[in-house]
């Protein structure tokens, strides 16, 4: 049995909670359908508008695009896992799954970044803003991370697919995490855990020191200038909060695999989990409420809506009275 190696294996996320398990199929589609139901109308908002077609609305689109497709990566089969026990998955699916919520998860913090650097022009450069955020010279901050991502994830993945699994084909989580699955291999998985430790450290954590440098220089510079820079620096909040949500949440992800004393595996998944699936749903939230111009525009929509539905009833009881 030590060579075969498994080529099926189950996803046993949250089998602790036993028949409570099911439970779960309530919290985590109501969540799922906030993610697709707000970042889809805020992509609407930003696409039908015109006067949102600058970058830093396009930018804020991009982060909505990635916040609606990485949920629908693992929710749907997660969902049917806890209503049905559909647990089983290919190791060619799980390595293609595995590869599209690393990719696509990468660019959070990408965009993250993209948003600073537009930030930065804006207020620390605002008479040569459009000059910078033109689409060609935008290019070149664009696709070296862009590259950078591809490569990643590209080696991170097609290397775990080279391992064998003779221990056990049970992966303790709701989708295929790429160290959930390198903990099932029967050989040496050094390389994978350095590489594993590389992108974390050339993605998430570069791009967040990144992030922080930008935004420090953007405040001395609002600090400098007083109150001309005010208007801009509203936006540039907004952007910090979500930054912050999406760190903290990643930082319990990562220490909850690091520090297993005491700590429930359950937990682990729900924080794992929780890291790709909490800021789809709150990053829609934020931005439709503190950015002005995309809450004026939804509130519009929303009344327009309203008003649509009610003008058939009214028109029938006109008609009523006349009669």
């Amino acid at each position: 049995m030590d060579n075969v190696s498994h080529k099926h294996f189950i996803l046993n996320g949250f089998d602790e909670l036993g028949a409570l398990r099911p439970v779960l199929f309530i919290p985590f589609s109501i969540m799922f359908i906030v993610s697709l139901s707000a970042n889809s109308l805020l992509i609407y908002i930003i696409i039908s508008q015109r006067s949102l077609h600058s970058p830093m609305y396009i930018l804020i689109a991009g982060m909505a695009f990635v916040d609606l497709s990485l949920p629908v990566f693992f929710v749907p089969n997660m969902l049917l896992s806890f209503l049905f026990d559909w647990r089983g998955i290919s190791l060619m699916g799980c390595l293609v799954q595995m590869f599209l919520i690393h990719f696509v998860g990468s660019f959070q913090s990408t965009l993250l970044v993209w948003m600073a650097l537009d930030r930065y022009f804006a207020i620390c450069m605002p008479l040569y803003y459009h000059e910078h955020m033109v689409l060609p010279k935008f290019l070149k901050f664009v696709i070296p991370l862009v590259i950078r991502n591809i490569l990643m994830i590209t080696v991170l993945v097609s290397l775990a697919g080279t391992l064998s699994f003779c221990a056990s084909n049970v992966i303790n989580h709701c989708f295929c995490e790429h160290m959930a699955l390198v903990e099932l291999a029967c050989g040496k998985t050094a390389i994978n855990s350095l590489v594993g430790l590389l992108t974390v450290f050339l993605t998430p954590v570069a791009d967040a020191i990144f992030i922080a440098v930008s935004y420090v220089v953007i405040f001395r510079s609002v600090l400098k200038s007083g109150r001309s820079s005010i208007k801009a620096l509203d936006t540039t909040i907004t952007h910090i909060v979500v930054i912050s949500v999406s760190l903290t949440v990643a930082l319990i992800a990562f220490l909850s695999y690091r520090i297993r004393n005491g700590l429930p595996a359950a937990m682990r998944v729900f924080f794992s989990t929780m890291y790709l699936l909490f800021p789809s749903c709150f990053n829609p939230i934020i931005y439709g409420i503190r950015t002005t111009e995309i809450r004026k525009h939804i509130l519009k929509k929303l009344t327009f809506c309203c008003f649509v539905q009610n003008v058939p009833q009214s028109l029938r009881n006109q008609k009523k009275t006349v009669m």
